[in-house]
């Protein structure tokens, strides 16, 4: 997935009220960009901190440009836009790329299910089971080369994967899905210690037949490609 606008670099002077972000561009110009996360961002967003922005001349946005990047300045990049990964997932998955899923021939995004949610994709193929997948973007890293997930107490999260659990009782194939946007982490596990709930209601989905995908990414100020495997550790 290529992003729309080529990014430009700026340094991060804060991040606030979770969506906004001032920012300073390399021309020593102040901007308030867009924050498309809704998480703790735990370890990045530091003031100082090199990241990428992606300019828009949409008349209908209040903000012309949307933090896209963390450059860590040691070649490695951490993308923070929640709504990248379904994004870059709709191209891997209708491309076929992801092999536990690759058999299916219709990706449908944002599906209503369950108690009044969406399904970040329902997946269909003659003579398969429907594929119910909902998408979850990991940022955290606390320990070199681990991503963990989740960097906050998330009720909503947890609230999938009961609905997740439903699906599969009824026969349909449900997943969680993983996607590490961050190229410095080759391996993935749960951060329990964050959020104790929603550990414990992985361990009940699980049982009940909810599998989980973890996918990496390869990510430059050009875009993000879903490519790269990440070993699970146990929990």
């Amino acid at each position: 997935m290529r992003f729309e606008t080529p990014l430009v670099p700026a340094r991060l002077i804060r991040r606030y009220k979770r969506f906004l972000a001032d920012c300073r561009l390399e021309d020593g110009s102040e901007v308030t960009a867009h924050c498309a996360n809704p998480g703790s961002m735990m370890g990045l967003a530091e003031p100082g901190e090199k990241i990428w922005l992606e300019p828009n001349d949409d008349p209908k946005k209040k903000l012309k440009f949307g933090w896209r990047l963390v450059d860590h300045e040691n070649g490695h990049f951490t993308g923070v836009d929640t709504s990248v990964p379904n994004r870059a997932l709709r191209a891997a998955l209708e491309a076929g790329e992801i092999p536990e899923l690759a058999a299916y021939g219709t990706v449908r995004p944002e599906v209503k299910y369950g108690g009044n949610s969406r399904i970040d994709f329902l997946l269909t193929g003659p003579g398969l089971p429907d594929a119910y997948v909902e998408v979850k973007s990991v940022t955290l890293s606390r320990q070199p080369g681990l991503a963990e997930f989740p960097d906050s107490v998330t009720a909503r999260g947890t609230k999938h994967l009961g609905e997740l659990a439903a699906m599969a009782s009824q026969g349909h194939r449900a997943i969680i899905l993983y996607l590490v946007q961050r190229t410095d982490c080759d391996r993935f596990a749960l951060a329990a210690d964050i959020d104790p709930a929603y550990a414990a209601a992985f361990e009940v989905a699980q049982a009940q037949g909810v599998e989980r995908i973890v996918c990496g990414t390869r990510i430059t100020p050009s875009g993000v490609w879903v490519q790269t495997e990440v070993r699970i550790l146990a929990g």
